[in-house]
């Protein structure tokens, strides 16, 4: 097993040797129990809830991520984890479990984690390595036939409202093109139907739902294989909104460096991550025959709404000797979809912005704002960078830009700021809102898909996925060529008053 404190160290602000790949889901929670930001649950606690509640109320008071090691109705060793990339308890790493799933030290910044994605975005692509199945340790036990089912396994039940329980919340289905050009990894929620059987949402404009219409097309069912566990940066990459036609595996190689070791299936076409924990493989319908959900999503509300969905066939499971299966308690912001794929819109909205020529500084979907805003800052040298451009004319350029873009579309509002302000700081962003957002004016609206399970949209406009963005223009006028300086200790006082205070704030502050 890895060390969790090889490469960079996992408690510094950066590390000098590149981004340290944790191979395996069980190194990286050994990095995790390195920070203090794992708990082991050795008492039983059911799959049927209860895991998942312990979850909800972990995100909620930012706990460290739960591993439940004793799951009644299973054979002893099976284990759950919860929160695999909530926010972390570690103080002042808000952002830990986040950085170190695609490799990065714990103490790194929003910022800085933006740019390492959006940096891989555009850097050449590493293909994966095939491994045999002997070197694989997803293959330590093959089940086939009569004994491949979910009945073996605790599947969870997520929330009380839901319509059954969920295989799948952060696993990562795994398919591709029937022309073999397009291997793609996402995430999307699946529901038991029964042992041999599930449902999931296959959404169109969403990436599986593009490659599953081919196989429609085709008139065949699709192959695909769900992956549970593994390499951290498997399901993070997953749950991020790449480019249609971008191999998620060569990104994750992008990523570190060097490649993402891959095995074959046992029954279809397909290749998963070797260290995977879990894996199930068969074939999906192709046609839409089986009732799914209601669910609890991102926004953070139950619903009573259910769809016809196509239905996977379960046909073979491989799993690791004492398997650890990762649940996701999706709801109120903040769990994994609000800091992975909120995270990740953030990403490739900055780099579509930057190869657009826009000067942009960050992008942030803000993590209480349930994926439902981004906020995109710029500096203070646009102006020059742009001349003749006010702030109108830019902000339109960046809705042209991310109107036309499956990320810019993904959230409702886009609101351009200055970088005199930290997004990521809810502070900061809070005043910055307040204070720069005309109630009125200074916002355009750009029609077009919006996404479903976005809350803010009317039930007309979700049933359609058509319906309004908008991009605020929240940038400060500079008369006299420069920004108004903030009323704050940092920049409301000189440099010899603020040092005066520091040094005698203990003192002044202590017991008299």
């Amino acid at each position: 097993m890895t060390s969790p404190t090889t490469g960079p160290d996992v408690l510094g602000p950066g590390g000098p040797s590149g981004p340290h790949h944790y191979k395996d889901l069980r190194s990286y929670l050994d990095a995790l129990d390195a920070l203090g930001d794992l708990r082991r649950v050795r008492r039983p606690v059911s799959a049927d809830l209860e895991a998942a509640a312990f979850t909800r109320l972990s995100y909620e008071r930012q706990s460290p991520a739960p591993l439940f090691e004793n799951v009644p109705g299973v054979a002893p060793g099976f284990r759950l984890l919860g929160a695999p990339a909530g926010l972390s308890a570690a103080p002042g790493r808000p952002l830990a479990r986040v950085a170190l799933s695609v490799g990065l030290p714990a103490g790194t910044t929003a910022a800085e984690l933006v740019e390492h994605l959006a940096r891989a975005r555009d850097a050449a692509p590493v293909p994966p390595k095939t491994v045999g199945r002997a070197e694989a340790a997803c293959k330590q036990n093959v089940l086939l036939g009569d004994d491949a089912t979910l009945d073996r396994f605790p599947v969870p039940r997520v929330h009380d409202f839901d319509g059954g329980r969920y295989p799948n919340t952060w696993g990562i289905i795994v398919a591709k093109t029937p022309d073999g050009r397009w291997t793609n990894w996402s995430i999307a929620r699946i529901m038991m139907v029964d042992g041999k059987h599930m449902t999931g949402l296959v959404i169109p404009a969403q990436h599986i739902g593009m490659i599953w219409q081919e196989w429609v097309e085709r008139g065949e069912p699709m192959p695909y294989a769900l992956v549970q566990g593994g390499d951290p940066a498997v399901p993070f990459v997953g749950g991020i909104p790449l480019p249609p036609g971008m191999d998620e595996a060569g990104y994750i190689g992008a990523l570190y460096g060097e490649p993402v070791e891959v095995v074959p299936c046992e029954t279809v076409d397909l290749e998963v991550p070797a260290d995977a924990e879990i894996v199930i493989e068969g074939h999906l319908s192709i046609s839409r025959d089986a009732e799914e959900g209601p669910f609890g999503e991102f926004a953070g509300y139950a619903t009573t709404r259910t769809s016809m969905q196509p239905v996977y066939s379960v046909e073979a499971i491989t799993h690791r000797d004492d398997p650890i299966w990762p649940i996701v308690a999706e709801g109120r912001p903040v769990d994994e979809f609000h800091t992975v794929t909120g995270v990740g819109q953030a990403a490739e909205v900055l780099a579509e912005l930057r190869a657009a020529g826009l000067p942009i500084t960050t992008a942030w979907s803000p993590l209480r704002a349930a994926a439902h805003w981004m906020v995109v800052t710029v500096p203070q040298d646009w102006r020059e960078r742009l001349p003749g451009v006010d702030s109108a004319e830019f902000t339109h350029r960046i809705g042209q830009v991310l109107s036309d873009s499956h990320s810019g579309r993904a959230t409702a509002a886009t609101f351009v700021l200055d970088d005199d302000i930290d997004p990521a700081d809810d502070t900061d962003l809070l005043w910055a809102l307040a204070t720069r957002i005309h109630p009125l004016d200074k916002a355009e609206a750009w029609e077009g898909f919006v996404h479903p399970l976005l809350n803010c949209y009317t039930p007309q406009e979700r049933a359609a996925q058509y319906g309004p963005i908008v991009f605020h223009d929240g940038l400060q006028p500079v008369p006299d060529g420069s920004r108004l300086p903030h009323s704050s200790f940092a920049q409301a006082y000189p440099e010899h008053v603020r040092r005066l205070v520091l040094d005698h704030w203990d003192r002044d502050h202590g017991d008299d």
